[in-house]
């Protein structure tokens, strides 16, 4: 992406929200190592070491990073280097979390520390903090990560649209004789090809693996009539996530498979269908599972319908029973209904996000069974 794209994706007024949502939390300040919150606030994808990279948000006062000497050009370089935060490096022989602690009031009660913080060093800070309660800073980032900006939609519509063309390559990647591992490799290349900067995961489910949703690619060979689950994502140069699910046969698929597969054409209409404003994650999920569970399927659909997306394959909100936080515009995630009986499964699975008035897919593949050579 362009700088200037970079920029709407990391504003410099982020840092401020975090702030503000510090307070607003009851702490005193929010610790951020290497990880997807990190990135949200300064665009920088540091590296998880050994050695403390943290940006401390205190809930009065100014930001700053604290950063290992030899990474501080890295710092610079990235996004974070364009914020009003300052960069603090710290030497070899230093102890950093002392250094950032000895910066931040004596009668701090409550802390957030990163979800993703290692253990190691959530100690380290509770020595350095010892009056301060430890909670996890996930909640104070969720409320602004949860519903993404027109530059974040536009970063998973381009992602979107880079595993759709590589969905369109996958039939002339199966054929029968080959390993799941041969197809797997090949897509994971053509990821890259389109447009990602990492491969996030690769299933290629063939027969009874395509019964198991999070199957791992081995070395079944794929025969002839059988239906294969494509399920495939990755992070784009931007840092947001595809995910993408779409089902394919090498010849004739079997008469059984056909009957369930129009069910669930059906039941991914409905939910996608469903996603507007006001509505809830777990109607979202009942409009499809109902569809299933009335054509005598519900036992072979045993996952949630869907969960968010963005700088994470995998973030809030899911769409689940029980969730009845309602939908609001700019929330993002897969709608993907599955059903699996056993001797085949499928599952097709789209991103959207929650408009105005409904919602905008970020993939715009047939949903129809792929039929290859």
């Amino acid at each position: 992406m362009e700088t200037d794209v970079t920029t709407e994706l990391y504003p410099r007024e982020r840092v401020g929200r975090v702030r503000e949502a510090t307070a607003r939390a009851g702490l005193g300040a929010v610790l951020l190592t290497p990880g997807p919150d990190l990135r949200y606030v300064t665009g920088y994808d540091a590296l998880p070491l050994e050695r403390l990279t943290c940006l401390v948000v205190p809930a009065a006062g100014e930001p700053f990073m604290m950063v290992p000497r030899l990474e501080l050009p890295a710092a610079r370089e990235s996004p974070a280097g364009r914020l009003d935060v300052e960069l603090v490096p710290w030497d070899e022989t230093d102890d950093p979390f002392a250094l950032a602690a000895a910066r931040l009031p004596r009668d701090l009660a409550r802390v957030g520390v990163a979800d993703r913080m290692w253990a190691v060093m959530a100690l380290r800070f509770r020595a350095a903090l010892p009056g301060a309660e430890q909670v996890a800073a996930g909640e104070v980032l969720r409320t602004l990560r949860i519903r993404k900006s027109a530059a974040e939609v536009a970063a998973l519509r381009e992602a979107g649209a880079a595993i759709d063309r590589v969905h369109r390559r996958v039939p002339g990647l199966l054929k029968a004789g080959r390993t799941e591992h041969e197809v797997a490799r090949d897509i994971a290349d053509a990821i890259i090809a389109e447009g990602h900067a990492t491969v996030d995961f690769v299933i290629v489910g063939s027969g009874p693996n395509g019964a198991n949703p999070h199957a791992e690619p081995g070395d079944r060979v794929i025969g002839p009539g059988e239906p294969v689950v494509v399920d495939i994502g990755g992070t784009m140069p931007s840092g947001y996530c595809s995910d993408s699910t779409r089902n394919y046969c090498v010849g004739e698929p079997p008469a059984a498979y056909l009957e369930y597969y129009r069910v669930l054409e059906e039941a991914q209409r409905a939910s996608c269908a469903a996603v507007r404003p006001g509505v809830t994650p777990e109607a979202v999920d009942a409009a499809g599972r109902d569809i299933i569970a009335a054509a005598g399927y519900g036992e072979h659909f045993f996952h949630r319908t869907g969960h968010g997306i963005g700088l994470e394959t995998h973030e809030d909100p899911y769409i689940v029973a029980g969730n009845r936080e309602p939908l609001e515009p700019g929330m993002a995630f897969s709608v993907e209904p599955g059903i699996y009986p056993g001797p085949h499964g499928a599952r097709i699975e789209d991103i959207v996000v929650c408009t105005e008035d409904g919602h905008e897919p970020m993939n715009t593949t047939d949903h129809g069974l792929v039929i290859t050579g």
